[in-house]
């Protein structure tokens, strides 16, 4: 798959948050002004969030309205878009690994 450079960056920046945590999924998402937040799953007791979910979550309690891309990089299956809604139309990509 073919890239452009700044969905590029998300990939490494997601593939990071999950080797960091050892966690079986890792996500970034840009909004419209290019900042981005970056997360893995999370599997706790009291709380499980898909990496997406955490990313979207971070970015959301910022303030954002509107995100340009998102990445999810996973050992599982198709992430649920859903978490997207309301925030724009962004470019989603998959990286299975």
């Amino acid at each position: 798959m073919q890239l452009d450079p700044e969905d590029e960056k998300l990939v490494t920046l997601a593939r990071s948050a999950r080797a960091r945590s050892g966690a079986a999924e890792g996500a970034a998402v840009r909004d419209d002004i290019g900042r981005t937040y970056v997360a893995a799953s999370v599997d706790l007791p009291a709380l499980s969030l898909t990496a997406l979910q955490a990313a979207v979550a971070a970015a959301a309690s910022s303030g954002v309205k509107r995100l340009e891309a998102a990445v999810v990089v996973t050992t599982g299956g198709e992430p649920d878009r859903a978490v997207l809604e309301g925030l724009g139309d962004p470019v989603f990509h998959v990286v299975a690994e």
